[in-house]
């Protein structure tokens, strides 16, 4: 069983092409020798080394004409060891037929083997390729776009939260779960699943309602389904539980606009108490002495936090106060400001930057605001999605549980391979061949890496202060 703690993305990635997809275009004349055909395809490289191991980052189509293939098993053990998905061997110049070596070494390691006729150029093999992954991707951004509509039509009718839940296990093929606190299924839809899967669903739910600190989503795989619980920002502790057989891209969109829009229709209701909350906070923001609010608002203690972000939507900033779990917002240019139990917790919101105080009591507002906008600006500074103020010096910044929470949630785009190659990479201080040395790859692959790691993280790894933020991520991790 696997947690996260990242949101959804706003769009899929590109699904993976099966090979099966690319044996089956005619004018490749393609053939496969050894190996399964189903394997996925993440994309395609051409490496005449000797040893392509550390050009390889895993799951490509390897490409070679075999210019300097002397021991056809050594090649494919390291071929495998790199994760590359299957390898495509092109007949002449240098070999007539691919040889039999490599046919069996392939076959012992289940390595699919690919023969690339004369007339077929490598990059005729590349841009096929990446034209089958562009139709992909748009037949599931197509899909995400027709279960998004598909989920809103279902928020509009009388009973929301079956309906919702229902469009959701049909788009997914899948079952649908809302838990309560207890942890109890308070509304399900689609069809049954094996006892053990809904026991191992019902842990995930639990999992990620554990209160502040935790992860806000967790997955796993039972019985041959794959499981994944979200926690909702309603406020009340409720998770959703998703169970299907197979898991696409988009899937885990799909999963993230029905988290919005439950978390939206189960929120508490407002009575008589939320309005006089709402007169509090507006006198309060008009300028009110914090001790003529206290009353109204509680004894505390409470949390203020300061937003900016979003996506522009007429919803987004009421979709950020449900995420929360409070109604208590205010919108002033493009800040939003937000006050919630200190009990309820902050998490961090995908597309949002957040500045969260430290628990206060209702006298104490003031100073907490101060402390959220100053939090805030710290964040926005450090490109990070969340910072809380703490006192104390640096060792009172967080507490363990809560960095190693947050670096797994940072460092979760990246594999293993890049996670300890940006380790060193930073250890060295960015010193490239060094980098080189202490982790056995090629200099230019370091560049590479570093560069994907730029790009999956979306930071500026020149930024000292990112580097020092990734850093005590990689050690929390």
């Amino acid at each position: 069983m696997t947690t996260r703690s990242a949101h959804p993305a706003s769009t899929p990635p590109a699904p993976p092409v099966p090979l099966t997809a690319l044996l089956a275009r005619r004018d490749l004349g393609l053939r496969l020798l050894a190996g399964p055909e189903d394997v996925p395809l993440h994309w395609v490289h051409t490496s005449e080394m000797a040893d392509p191991y550390p050009y390889l980052l895993g799951g490509e189509l390897l490409m070679t004409a075999g210019v300097q293939l002397t021991d056809p098993a050594r090649y494919v053990e390291r071929v495998v060891e790199a994760g590359a998905a299957a390898l495509a061997f092109g007949v002449t110049p240098v070999y007539d037929t691919v040889p039999a070596e490599l046919v069996e070494a392939c076959a012992g390691q289940g390595l699919p083997l690919v023969e690339v006729p004369p007339r077929t150029p490598f990059t005729a093999v590349a841009r096929a390729l990446w034209q089958l992954m562009a139709e992909a991707r748009l037949r599931e951004l197509r899909r995400v776009t027709e279960a998004q509509q598909s989920l809103a039509t279902a928020a509009a009718r009388p009973a929301p939260v079956p309906a919702v839940l229902g469009a959701l296990a049909s788009r997914l093929a899948g079952r649908a779960v809302l838990f309560g606190p207890d942890g109890t299924e308070s509304a399900v839809a689609g069809p049954e699943i094996p006892a053990e899967a809904a026991g191992t669903l019902a842990e995930l739910a639990a999992l990620v309602s554990g209160g502040p600190g935790g992860p806000a989503s967790a997955s796993g795989e039972e019985g041959g389904l794959r499981l994944a619980a979200y926690a909702l920002g309603g406020g009340d502790s409720l998770t959703l539980g998703v169970a299907t057989e197979r898991r696409d891209p988009g899937d885990h969109t799909i999963a993230g606009v029905a988290v919005v829009l439950l978390s939206l229709l189960t929120a508490p209701h407002r009575g008589a108490d939320v309005t006089v909350r709402d007169g509090a906070l507006v006198r309060l923001l008009l300028g009110a002495p914090p001790a003529e609010v206290a009353g109204a608002l509680g004894p505390g203690p409470w949390t203020v936090v300061h937003a900016s972000g979003g996506d522009g939507t007429p919803f987004a900033t009421a979709s950020l106060a449900a995420a929360l779990g409070t109604p208590l917002m205010d919108q002033a240019g493009g800040t939003v400001r937000l006050l919630l139990p200190a009990s309820t917790g902050v998490t961090a919101q995908e597309g949002w930057t957040l500045g969260a105080s430290a628990p206060v009591a209702a006298a104490e507002l003031t100073a907490a605001d101060a402390q959220a906008a100053r939090a805030l600006r710290r964040a926005e500074a450090s490109r990070t999605s969340l910072v809380r103020h703490r006192a104390g010096g640096f060792a009172g910044l967080v507490d363990p549980g809560e960095a190693a929470a947050y670096a797994r949630t940072l460092l979760a785009p990246l594999t293993e391979p890049l996670a300890e190659t940006l380790r060193v990479w930073l250890s060295l201080h960015g010193g490239w061949d060094r980098t080189a040395v202490a982790t056995g790859l090629h200099r230019n692959t370091v560049r590479q890496r570093i560069a994907r790691c730029a790009a999956l993280l979306d930071r500026d790894l020149d930024d000292p202060d990112v580097r020092m933020e990734l850093w005590f991520a990689l050690r929390a991790s």
